[in-house]
């Protein structure tokens, strides 16, 4: 995991460097430059791969190819063993992997690519940027006069003319078009018609597949653990692979996350971390989280505030965790969904929300671990199963008065964890930690009514929706600047809070 920078049409090597300072926190273990004819490529990184050998930007033969990349490609050993007859390979890392895949595909190698990446390589054809299919890892790019820029954060940027996102699954040559180059729900997928026990099998099969492939690293790799169902189901699929397994949870004293989450890490033999932290300290670290979320969003805020301090602790025991994120939006866990009125609203809603976590959970999943310099890692969002879940029958995910939301799911690892994990609700990932209501208080004691109906229109086209909104969003413009747009701030639907 890593920081990437870059500048395009002038080659000032400041101006990149000083857009590294800014993202600094994602790759406190190292840096480089790399200087081509046209433009520069600056790196900051985390080393969990190949820690002597893995250093970026990285360079061909000739020099007169560069990658900068962040994330991790988990099928790079089966891509680097047809190539290694025609390249001379000096490092381990998947990085160079892609470097030899390019130098033979160019961009055609996109859709080879199995993993979470943002990606910038620049050469003799120009300067190419990509994204995961999910948009797992973040990357933005724009226009100061004349000169194009690129990073993984909005703060990394100087005041710029123009600045936008780079949309999950797409790619841009410099001074071209954005193009899908992934589509995670292919049209026409055929409904999976196996029966309900070939189908528990082959979830169960697949997720445990996921995570194996998350535990790729030269560093040690922990978990997420809040007790509720989806991180203790990863845990338990973390178990049988890892000798010395480090759990983690946050949340205010007697909270329900923080008891759930001994019961699991007791059942599954963790070695179990956890910290108890306060209102008082919500209120001193919410700059601090809106500044490294970048996002005034009242609901993602709220979410990424337990985030911030069990991540904060993880950082002191491991380099990588994983976490549940993602599989609310695979096995409909959220209440909303009963409301829709079929199978086919259903199917079309959690393809929504799942590509659309790329401005939600996603944002608070990257950002919150990188400011604590930590990588998290995804398994629910394995394109192998999330294609999967996809093509599952409606019938089998839809909630129902009879059964409990994830019903599929929690069929699937039934018998793995105690009953009362199992069996347990889902709660909003603040509202577990007990910290749900804390920003809405600050906010009432300091906002009223009157000032937010007259401030609540930040722009055309954006509303803020409460007074802990408003609060955030007043947070947001102080420590981020001015010269930023609202318009990239991840935003919750209305209907469907963070998690």
């Amino acid at each position: 995991m890593c920081g990437i920078a870059a500048i395009f049409g002038r080659t000032d090597e400041s101006v990149v460097r000083a857009m590294m300072a800014r993202i600094k926190h994602r790759g406190p273990d190292g840096e480089g430059i790399a200087r081509l004819d046209n433009g520069v490529l600056g790196h900051v990184r985390l080393a969990i791969m190949d820690l002597a050998g893995g250093g970026q930007p990285m360079t061909n033969e000739r020099g007169d190819l560069a990658v900068a990349f962040n994330g991790e490609i988990y099928n790079h050993l089966d891509l680097r063993g047809g190539l290694e007859s025609r390249h001379q390979f000096h490092t381990r890392s998947d990085t160079e992997v892609l470097l030899h895949l390019y130098e033979e595909q160019y961009e055609d190698m996109l859709d080879q690519l199995d993993g979470m990446f943002a990606l910038m390589i620049g050469g003799p054809h120009g300067l190419l940027l990509a994204r995961d299919p999910l948009g797992i890892k973040p990357l933005y790019y724009g226009r100061k006069g004349e000169t194009f820029l690129a990073a993984s954060e909005l703060k990394a940027f100087p005041p710029m003319d123009e600045l936008r996102m780079l949309p999950a699954g797409h790619a841009l040559l410099v001074g071209g078009e954005e193009w899908c180059f992934a589509r995670p729900f292919p049209p026409q997928a055929p409904v999976v018609t196996e029966p309900l026990e070939e189908v528990l099998r082959e979830v169960r099969r697949r997720l445990e597949q996921a995570v194996v492939k998350r535990l790729m690293a030269d560093v040690p790799v922990g978990v997420y653990l809040s007790g509720g169902l989806d991180s203790s189901v990863v845990a338990a699929m973390m178990r049988p692979h890892t000798e010395e397994l480090h759990s983690f949870t946050a949340g205010i004293e007697g909270s329900p996350d923080l008891a759930a989450a001994r019961t699991a890490a007791q059942h599954l033999g963790t070695e179990h971390h956890e910290l108890v932290y306060t209102a008082e300290d919500v209120r001193q670290a919410l700059p601090e989280v809106i500044r490294c979320m970048e996002s005034f969003d009242a609901p993602l805020v709220r979410s990424a505030v337990p985030m911030y301090f069990v991540s904060q602790l993880a950082a002191q025991h491991v380099k990588v965790v994983l976490s549940g994120e993602g599989a609310d939006e695979l096995f409909a866990g959220y209440s909303y969904l009963r409301d829709l009125p079929d199978g086919q609203h259903l199917k079309q809603e959690l393809a929504d929300i799942t590509m659309g976590l790329q401005d939600t959970a996603l944002q608070r999943g990257d950002r919150v671990p990188m400011a604590h310099g930590l990588e998290a890692r995804v398994p629910f969002l394995d394109m192998d199963l999330v294609r999967y879940a996809m093509r599952l029958p409606a019938e089998l995910l839809a909630p129902r008065p009879d059964r409990p939301e994830k019903w599929l799911l929690r069929e699937a690892f039934h018998g793995l964890l105690p009953p009362e994990i199992e069996q347990r609700k889902k709660m909003k990932f603040s509202e577990g930690a007990g910290s749900s209501e804390v920003g809405a208080e600050l906010a009432k004691d300091l906002i009223t009514s009157e000032e937010f109906e007259a401030n609540r229109e930040v722009m055309p086209g954006l509303t803020l929706r409460s007074p802990e909104e408003l609060y955030n969003y007043r947070i947001w413009r102080e420590v981020m600047g001015p010269h930023l747009s609202p318009e990239l701030v991840g935003r919750t639907r209305d209907r469907k809070a963070a998690a």
